[in-house]
């Protein structure tokens, strides 16, 4: 069955209880303005972001780090063992010890200062359809 969407979907996620909502929803209004679907949960736990990317059939994953990568990386194991083939990318309070450990995982990440338009560029390409 041909897929009928034109937009690609994003789930947009916080991994962690911080407070801090300005990147998130500065992110969610520059991909919404490029054309995605945005579905923004918010602060949601593993299991709800498990559960949200797979009834929603995102094309992509983006989740808020908030300074806990084992938090990302118990999240992207749950999305790979639920069959979630989704990239993921990650954004937020991101060490660079940590963008090499979610690196590794296949994770795209953008720490604070990244450019809108580095993201928005990078969501284009992973939600790209195969040749």
């Amino acid at each position: 069955m041909m897929d009928s969407r034109v937009n690609p979907r994003i789930l947009l996620a916080k991994s962690s209880l911080d407070g801090h909502w300005r990147g998130l929803n500065v992110v969610s209004r520059a991909l919404r303005d490029a054309g995605f679907e945005v579905i923004v949960i918010g602060m949601a736990t593993s299991a709800e972001i498990v559960g949200a990317a797979l009834e929603e059939d995102v094309d992509l994953v983006g989740l808020n780090v908030g300074g806990r990568v084992e938090a990302v990386e118990r999240i992207v194991g749950e999305l790979r063992a639920a069959g979630c083939d989704a990239p993921i990318f990650a954004g937020g309070t991101i060490a660079p010890s940590a963008a090499k450990r979610l690196n590794h995982l296949g994770v795209e990440t953008y720490p604070p200062g990244s450019a809108l338009g580095d993201i928005v560029a990078a969501a284009r390409r992973l939600t790209e359809p195969a040749p």
